[in-house]
């Protein structure tokens, strides 16, 4: 009888478990209606000072599998018009052919097609990257902030990503020294369950 009872216990204890951790899978839309995210850059000026930037308009959702991680997913588009590093004649040189050539290549996306997740929950979100007509599969780090009900009843979820490109392998032709042949990405989002 105690087998019986210990058994019920070990297999209600798993079910809940279970519950618990589907209910804040799903799937999430980036909160682009806030403020509450950013894809923001930063790249070496001549390797004495970093210029840092954003991209004002982009979009996107992921998709939580809470019981398998390794089976969520990520789509972002971003306008690449949308370049602001807080100096307009700086952004109209990083729209040109020069950078990001925004008349011929106004989207840039990221597809994810894997995640790895290791023991401390930080995930490894592989996917392919579109920027300037060129795709490369990059490697994004990134982590799960938080997650939980907002004051407005709904639930979400936020990510912090970060990884580092280098320009050439995009096709963008500007040669700014040695010092800033790659640049940062930094992804901080925040998704609303759908």
């Amino acid at each position: 009888m105690k087998k019986i009872l210990l058994a019920s216990a070990v297999s209600m204890a798993l079910v809940g478990g279970a519950a618990q951790a589907d209910e804040h899978g799903g799937t999430y839309a980036f909160d682009n209606e806030g403020t509450h995210q950013f894809i923001t850059f930063k790249i070496s000026h001549l390797g004495y000072s970093w210029l840092y930037g954003r991209f004002n308009d982009f979009d996107g959702q992921f998709v939580y599998d809470a019981e398998n991680p390794e089976n969520s997913s990520v789509n972002v588009t971003i306008d690449t018009s949308s370049v602001d590093s807080n100096h307009a004649e700086r952004d109209k040189h990083l729209r040109s052919e020069d950078f990001l050539y925004v008349d011929e290549h106004p989207e840039a996306s990221f597809t994810s097609k894997r995640v790895v997740v290791d023991e401390d929950g930080e995930a490894d979100i592989i996917g392919d990257l579109t920027l300037r007509g060129v795709t490369k599969e990059v490697t994004l780090d990134a982590e799960m902030i938080a997650h939980g009900e907002d004051p407005w009843g709904g639930y979400r979820m936020g990510f912090e990503a970060e990884t580092e490109l280098r320009l050439k392998d995009f096709g963008i032709p500007m040669d700014l020294g040695p010092a800033a042949e790659t640049v940062e990405i930094i992804i901080s989002v925040e998704g609303i369950r759908q």
